[in-house]
């Protein structure tokens, strides 16, 4: 099995989103890591990353981020709602599959060790990798925030670090560990007075004989009261249930929920628990989720490498044929878009386009996951169309429901070679990016994205055409041949600019 594991640091700044953007770029700079989400809030001062992608992997790109965020966060000269120590505040490590928990200890412990010996930083453990009983709650390492810390972990013995320097920088200190899958979620009340909602808190929490799975504190965030809370076992302590006790307590003091809010990211497990406790539904089956079964299906059939493409499409048989080999040309497009991307982004040379270089690769990834799908649903579209095709035509109503299914079966097979052009062309914009501002030592590269996409684009287009062309009603076709078109000289523009910039900066002779 495959090992996936998730780090979900939180980093002191949400302001300046230059800093973020570097922190960012660090972690993306690790092969094998995905970024998937990024949630900052300005009044707590606070972001939070999710990324995820095997240990070893996730091991390097947190200590990137760590490192990073110590060059460009001052804890001196910080202040936000939420309580902090550390630049880079808290960091854990959670197993997701093909990894065990065991594991991810002996990853957080490794990754302390080095923040602490490499980068000068102190770092705490905690959670399953604590060595301090009383280390394993996060409020209790944080207990007094950076200041009360620094004042105190030079003399006190009980906050002497589990790696590095019992002394605190303008990066603060750090703590790491491991432990399972948690829900940051806020509250906010219909109030100002932040007292309500510390007293909601003491009573949800279980530090303070709440609910058991619940860490909670009240807070003043946009002018209204917030119950912050952190759910760590959902499926103990179901997401509803907090909701709702949070409505029964608000209702003591008068008051009610305004909107909640997500902070990262959340299993769907959890949302399907609430949407089913909301509902009341009887006897439900995780099975009956159609996204869930559609999701499942497509992604046991997607074409599982290059290898078998090219036989299949060798294959005298109608499908897979140019429509999908078109999508697969512009995906391989995709691909290296995301390489060039991800050489420049770790490179002090390009420092000045990390950020856009990231989001330059994350677009990429999207866009390679939608085409290599659409190698599939070209070749199910025609399948449609040949079925359709093969309908009797003895009568009169049967020519008619024959004509008909045929004009919308071959519609549907120009939908998709559409998609795969437009998708193409986005591509070529990335890939001209990439040869104006990414390493020039992979600027061939980005020139071989934009080949290969042009040439997933034609394909698609004749596709397109040939499809417009078969139809019974060919005036139904006219938007779509007018739309490719229309991409066509955007391509040539992309393509000529393409070859001025590679002249440019690399003396690349121009026809």
């Amino acid at each position: 099995m495959t090992q996936l594991v998730e780090c979900i640091p939180n980093f002191s700044e949400a302001r300046k989103t230059e800093v973020i953007d570097q922190i960012a770029a660090a972690v993306t700079a690790v092969k094998q890591v995905h970024l998937l989400d990024r949630s900052s809030d300005m009044d707590h001062n606070r972001t939070v990353l999710t990324f995820v992608g095997p240990l070893a992997a996730i091991e390097n790109a947190a200590f990137n981020a760590i490192k990073t965020a110590a060059e460009l966060i001052n804890l001196n000269n910080h202040s936000g709602a939420h309580p902090r120590i550390g630049a880079t505040d808290v960091c854990p490590i959670v197993p997701l599959s093909g990894v065990t928990m065991e594991e991810c200890v002996e990853s957080a412990k490794n990754l302390g060790k080095r923040v602490g010996e490499e980068l000068g930083i102190p770092v705490y453990l905690y959670e399953q990798a604590a060595t301090r009983p009383e280390r394993t709650n996060l409020e209790n390492i944080r207990r007094g925030q950076f200041e009360g810390l620094k004042k105190e972990i030079a003399s006190n013995p009980d906050r002497k670090p589990d790696y590095g320097p019992s002394k605190l920088g303008p990066a603060g200190a750090t703590v790491i560990g491991a432990r399972n899958f948690l829900i940051a979620f806020n509250v906010y009340l219909t109030t100002d007075d932040v007292s309500i909602a510390k007293k909601i808190a003491k009573t949800i929490r279980h530090s303070s004989g709440g609910l058991r799975y619940v860490k909670g504190l009240g807070l003043l965030v946009d002018g209204r009261a917030q119950v912050s809370m952190n759910l760590t076992n959902f499926r103990k302590t179901p997401l509803a249930l907090v909701i709702e006790t949070i409505r029964r307590e608000a209702e003591h003091f008068g008051v009610g929920i305004h909107h909640t809010e997500l902070v990262g990211m959340i299993p769907q497990e959890a949302l399907i628990d609430a949407s089913v406790w909301y509902t009341q539904l009887d006897a439900f089956s995780k099975d009956q989720i159609l996204e869930s079964k559609l999701y499942a299906a497509r992604a046991s059939n997607l074409t599982p490498n290059l290898a078998s493409f090219i036989d299949e499409l060798a294959a005298p048989t109608p499908t897979p044929g140019g429509g999908s080999a078109a999508a697969y040309s512009a995906a391989m497009g995709a691909a290296l878009v995301a390489m060039v991307a991800g050489l420049t982004i770790d490179k002090k040379k390009y420092a000045k386009v990390r950020a856009q270089m990231q989001a330059i690769r994350v677009h990429a990834e999207k866009l390679r996951e939608e085409l290599t799908f659409s190698v599939d649903d070209d070749a199910g579209a025609f399948e449609a169309v040949m079925g359709a095709f093969r309908l009797p035509k003895g009568t009169g109503k049967e020519k008619s429901a024959r004509k008909k299914t045929i004009q919308s079966a071959t519609i549907n097979a120009t939908h998709v070679p559409l998609h795969v052009a437009k998708g193409a062309i986005k591509i070529m914009e990335l890939a001209l990016i990439c040869v104006e501002s990414g390493n020039l030592n992979a600027i061939s590269d980005a020139a071989s994205a934009a080949a290969l996409a042009k040439a997933g684009f034609s394909a698609a287009g004749y596709n397109v055409k040939i499809n417009v062309a078969a139809l019974p009603d060919s005036s139904a076709g006219k938007q779509y041949l007018d739309e490719i078109q229309g991409l066509e000289s955007q391509v040539v523009e992309i393509e000529k600019s393409i070859r001025e910039k590679m002249q440019e900066r690399a003396g690349f002779p121009l026809e």
